[in-house]
């Protein structure tokens, strides 16, 4: 990549940042199938900081394992800039992942990045990027997140692991994101961090970008803005179920929890959501055994225990009544 193009020209008013040090490098390692969306939003950032600023304040590059190009999840192809290799002293490096993130990262990749964690790199990932990240064996006593679809996935495959639910988690040495726009609240992050918080807003109001309030931002909405209701008895209930997916709760001991009958229990979910409890319950639980059956090698009998049913008869019926498919059929894609 030219030095040139790090430096754009535009229309808004320039910044003055009294800076002098050699520009921040960050290379962003692209998987098979990676979401493109973090990715841009993670870069762009970068590029408008140097834009507002008219100063290389940032290079940013784009790696695959063996440099050739990388089909990502929207069936775009991306020409990286090089392939692995060794790197500035002080540059840092995102893994970027995406769909079937169990299998993205390959043997090469993985050493890479002991490699690279060996010499004291900081290493990060974004979306799914942390699935490569735990198979390096990097991930130990750290805080950490990935997108919150894939993190059931995950914690089946690395049970020792537990991902946080913030959209992103910045430690000395890690640096994470659930993906989408989260990457770009995490460089702002980042941008204020080395050059003052005039600097990320204006970033930010350049990506038209509201930030989300810092790091402890959670990455899904809350199920009062889910299901438009702020009903706490609702709310507490839905949330138990949630908690409790792999032992499911009965509607009495749910009841009991909630200090309330069973009669008003029925009643608030056919009020609010026009199911019952128990169908509420279900829901989430084939869910949560659809996730597991697209991300994991786990068994039909081991997704269905996992999701809290003591029958895979039961849980097959189930899952095709919702997926339009068995179990089997759906593992081996064939709808």
């Amino acid at each position: 990549m030219q030095t040139d193009s790090f430096v754009q020209k535009g229309a808004a008013a320039k910044l003055a940042i009294p800076f002098s040090g050699a520009p921040k490098d960050f290379y962003f390692l692209l998987l098979p199938k990676a979401t493109m969306l973090p990715v841009a939003a993670a870069i762009e950032p970068l590029r408008i900081a140097n834009q507002v600023t008219n100063t290389e304040l940032y290079r940013w590059y784009t790696m695959s394992e063996d440099g050739a190009p990388v089909t990502c999840s929207n069936g775009m192809t991306v020409t990286p800039d090089l392939a692995l290799g060794q790197l500035q002293q002080d540059a840092e490096v995102f893994v970027c992942s995406g769909v079937e993130p169990q299998h993205a990262a390959g043997e090469p990749t993985i050493n890479w990045l002991r490699r690279e964690h060996r010499f004291g790199r900081r290493l990060g990932g974004i979306c799914t990027g942390a699935f490569a990240l735990a198979q390096a064996g990097l991930l130990r006593g750290q805080e950490f997140t990935l997108h919150w679809e894939n993190q059931p996935g995950f914690s089946e495959m690395f049970p020792d692991l537990n991902p946080s639910p913030n959209i992103y988690e910045i430690s000395s040495n890690l640096v994470t994101c659930g993906g989408g726009n989260a990457a770009t609240d995490m460089m702002l992050n980042l941008i204020q961090e080395r050059h003052g918080k005039k600097l990320a807003i204006i970033v930010a109001d350049m990506c038209l970008h509201v930030r989300s309030g810092g790091q402890m931002a959670p990455q899904k909405s809350n199920y009062a803005v889910a299901i438009g209701s702020r009903n706490q008895r609702l709310l507490t209930a839905l949330q138990l179920m949630q908690e409790a997916i792999e032992d499911p709760l009965s509607i009495i001991e749910l009841c009991d929890q909630l200090d309330i009958s069973r009669r008003q229990l029925e009643r608030l979910f056919s009020r609010y959501l026009d199911q019952s409890p128990m169908q509420v319950y279900s829901d989430m639980r084939l869910s949560h055994a659809y996730g597991l059956m697209n991300e994991t090698a786990m068994s039909v009998t081991e997704i269905a225990l996992a999701s809290g049913f003591n029958s895979a008869t039961h849980f097959s019926r189930l899952f095709k009544r919702k997926f339009g498919a068995s179990p089997h059929f759906f593992r081996k894609g064939w709808v």
